[in-house]
């Protein structure tokens, strides 16, 4: 059997204006997880929210919560995200210098630990955390801002990290201009989680629901043979 097609919608893209009608509207559109962007102007060029609008949105659905922290340092804020209510936190690899030091301070919170490559990162520096990883998770766009273009160099990338996978029980995510139309690509290298923003949120509440099927209907039909 292979693994489920999830999407994960990023808040990134919503009306922040109303987080929580959103998180509700993308709840009942269908989508898997909630993909959350974390941006602290530091690591990357934009500022995005903390832990208390984490907090404030955790009420407004039961799905599950990947919280994607682009900020250096990561360590003294994972208490902080977990409390709020993430269930898995990622954080890049090229954020500090202990990569295994911060899984193991997210693994001490109960929660699922991720690692993320940037588009320039060798898959080669995850090699060590592959026993200790619940997700990967490959950027294919550069960190910062919602509304980019799908790196498609990023693909052969992606096959590389399942061969490395293996028989794993590690998600394999992509994050960055998924749309029905790069959703096939990701998912037949070896993708199961995607993250799309731009493409679920566009037209709004409405057209929510079909957003999110048009991607799954794109990647299923396209993925490969892997396990």
């Amino acid at each position: 059997m292979t693994s489920p097609i999830r999407i994960a919608p990023s808040i990134l893209s919503a009306d922040f204006s109303k987080l929580g009608e959103e998180v509700r509207a993308i709840d009942a559109a269908g989508a898997d997880w909630i993909h959350c962007d974390v941006m602290d102007g530091h690591f990357v060029p934009n500022i995005t929210f903390g832990p208390d609008v984490l907090k404030a949105i955790r009420p407004h659905t039961k799905k599950f919560f990947d919280v994607h922290l682009m900020i250096a340092p990561v360590d003294p804020y994972v208490e902080a995200f977990a409390k709020a209510g993430a269930d898995l936190i990622s954080f890049h690899v090229e954020a500090g210098p202990h990569a295994h030091r911060t899984v193991q301070a997210i693994k001490a919170q109960g929660k699922q630990a991720g690692i993320v490559l940037n588009p320039g990162t060798p898959e080669s520096v995850i090699e060590p955390l592959l026993n200790d990883v619940d997700l990967i998770l490959l950027m294919t766009v550069n960190p910062g801002f919602g509304g980019q273009s799908f790196i498609h160099s990023v693909v052969e990338k992606i096959a590389r990290v399942r061969a490395l996978i293996g028989e794993r029980p590690i998600a394999l995510e992509i994050d960055g201009g998924a749309t029905p139309e790069t959703a096939p690509l990701a998912a037949r290298a070896g993708a199961n989680v995607l993250v799309a923003g731009s493409a679920v949120f566009k037209g709004g509440p409405s057209a929510y629901a079909g957003n999110i099927a048009a991607i799954r209907q794109a990647a299923e039909a396209a993925r490969g043979d892997w396990v």
